[in-house]
């Protein structure tokens, strides 16, 4: 079954309890483009997962120090964004894992509900913290049968936007080269038999990722959403008023 989500771009908790209470399954916090910082990070994760819902973390970049911190504080997985080649790919996503299978630095805290580091904790962690490269460059696309099979990634999130201009085509249009792209990275992380996620913004990504069996769907991001509220009230009012003249 295809889990929903919606990305969130600042710490509101109202924003989290309507998500929450209208059963969406996840959030994606935006740390890349959105307003956390690490303290507040801290102490929205908790809050997210006690309203039952999982939390990827879109780190600010693919480096060491955010997916540790993201994980350290309990979110459900990472998406790790700007990945390259396969060697990038295999060096950003062993910062998820513990050794021997990565490299990510042992810590006691949240993620081991403030207990000592053990070796079941080590193996639970690897076990159910999960890694997604975020597949927007062309040069993850070159390599991506590889980047699918690493034994450090737990799945795949496309990212059709920065993908399609990564590409040289411009903006991401829907175009039959924009759908080809998206069947490769598609069928090679099937081929891996391992989940993915896609942003769904149209019903026409909709139907493209439901027909490919897409394990998460991101439906929504915060302020765009209300921008879309707001501009209905004032369009709404605007007719209004001219229907009064």
């Amino acid at each position: 079954m295809t889990k929903t989500g919606f990305c969130l771009a600042d710490n509101r908790v109202p924003s989290a309890e309507i998500i929450a209470d209208l059963e969406f399954d996840f959030v994606m916090l935006d740390l890349e483009h959105g307003m956390f910082d690490v303290e507040t990070l801290s102490r929205h994760v908790p809050l997210l997962l006690g309203l039952g819902l999982e939390v990827f973390a879109k780190v600010l970049g693919p480096d060491r120090e955010p997916i540790q911190q993201a994980l350290d504080f309990g979110c459900t997985g990472v998406v790790i964004p700007h990945v390259g080649r396969l060697a990038h790919a295999r060096t950003v996503t062993e910062y998820a894992k513990y050794p021997p299978l990565g490299t990510r630095s042992l810590a006691s805290g949240r993620n081991t509900t403030w207990g000592p580091m053990t070796a079941d904790a080590v193996a639970a962690a690897d076990a159910e913290t999960l890694s997604f490269p975020l597949i927007e460059e062309s040069d993850a696309l070159e390599d991506i049968e590889k980047i699918a099979a690493l034994s450090t990634v737990n799945g795949l999130m496309i990212g059709q936007a920065d993908l399609s201009m990564s590409r040289g085509r411009g903006m991401y249009t829907r175009s039959e080269a924009d759908l080809a792209d998206m069947d490769r990275i598609v069928s090679a992380i099937q081929s891996a038999q391992k989940p993915w996620m896609c942003a769904g913004w149209a019903p026409e990504e909709l139907d493209w990722a439901l027909s490919r069996g897409a394990s998460r769907i991101i439906l929504g991001v915060q302020y765009a959403s209300f921008a879309v509220g707001a501009r209905a009230a004032k369009e709404a009012f605007d007719s209004r008023v001219d229907a009064h003249r």
